[in-house]
């Protein structure tokens, strides 16, 4: 795909700034900071002095401005937008700061400022080959990470040194970073869904939540997988493989021309019927560049699912005081189904 042609193609407007990372890196392959001034005849970067060579190997196609202390951002995006002639220019209204978005008003006095919406943002929910293959080496890596560790783990851990090791061994197989926080959450910390890893030390008895993920080119994976320590009680087990079976059921719904919501219920339903209220949030999300995307698995989304798309399910059950369950996959939206990227055991595994 030419992003940049795709973005042309529905730009409503005579110039657009991008200034959201994710999106400057989609529309010019730039990881740096600063800004992109796109218009029907300009492809330009504007940056300070510490990224111009940058600028220049990673989008040697676009022309670069570079911004000092006397040539501000603001005043040098409205000569850009003057040299164009452009009287409209998109901008991200979701991302500047409201300080950010008075400097370039009153630098371009004459013309008019008007939020894109989530224009990049629609065009990257479908991803082309080359970004599916970054996720699906970012998945690998993130499975081959979690099957590493799990001979290495053992109770009487902390919460923070399974962390540690399970963000070294996936950089050890080749990622950039993690493509998010990782949770680690033991036990009663298990509740939590978005506990932060602490120096509790996981129980015997205990089940242990992993949600991690790899980055490869920008692209993110995101996984799930919940462990028990010695052997769980019933209640436990019951409750892991009750999310076990709802992620399937959720796994086996994703499909082209399926609506979010309509998925989201499926798992919903399921948890609901047997733990009623213990899964508050939403099945899943998009990946991509960013780890929280559209399209969106959710009771309340109106998104429709289409070939290309890259999504999380991810349902889970958390019971306070007791713990906690998820298990997430990410996949790829075809028009049968969906495919897999995540090769991590989901069986209910006792260390």
């Amino acid at each position: 795909m030419n992003h940049l042609k795709a973005f042309l193609d529905i730009m409503r407007a005579d110039a657009a700034l991008i200034h959201r990372p994710e999106n400057m890196r989609w529309l010019s392959g730039y990881t740096g900071e600063g800004c992109l001034f796109i218009s029907g005849k300009d492809r330009v970067i504007l940056t300070d002095f510490r990224y111009l060579e940058q600028a220049r190997i990673q989008a040697p196609d676009w022309a670069l401005t570079q911004v000092s202390g006397d040539a501000k951002y603001p005043v040098l995006a409205a000569k850009l937008a003057q040299s164009a002639n452009a009287k409209r220019i998109w901008v991200e209204t979701d991302f500047l700061t409201y300080d950010a978005h008075q400097a370039l008003a009153a630098a371009m006095a004459g013309a008019a400022l008007e939020g894109m919406g989530d224009a990049v943002e629609k065009l990257r929910e479908v991803k082309d080959e080359a970004e599916l293959d970054s996720i699906r080496r970012a998945a690998a890596i993130a499975s081959d990470a979690f099957v590493n560790v799990l001979p290495r783990i053992h109770a009487g851990m902390t919460e923070r040194q399974v962390q540690r090791m399970l963000e070294f061994e996936m950089l050890e197989l080749g990622s950039e970073g993690t493509a998010f926080d990782t949770i680690a959450a033991a036990g009663p910390n298990g509740a939590l869904p978005h506990a932060r890893p602490s120096d509790r030390a996981v129980q015997s008895g205990e089940l242990l939540t992993l949600d991690f993920g790899a980055t490869v080119n920008g692209y993110r994976s995101d996984v799930t997988r919940t462990v028990g320590f010695g052997r769980v009680s019933d209640a436990l087990r019951d409750i892991y493989e009750t999310v076990r079976e709802a992620q399937q059921m959720g796994l086996d719904a994703v499909a082209a021309g399926k609506g979010g919501a309509d998925v989201d219920r499926v798992a919903r339903n399921f948890i609901d019927a047997r733990y009623p209220g213990s899964f508050g949030h939403s099945l899943g999300h998009g990946v991509g560049l960013f780890i929280h995307e559209n399209p969106r698995l959710s009771a309340t989304s109106t998104d429709v699912l289409v070939p290309g798309n890259v999504v999380t399910v991810e349902p889970g059950i958390y019971v306070p005081g007791l713990g906690g369950c998820r298990i997430e996959d990410t996949v790829i939206v075809t028009g049968e189904g969906c495919v897999n990227t995540i090769s991590a055991p989901k069986q209910l595994i006792e260390l």
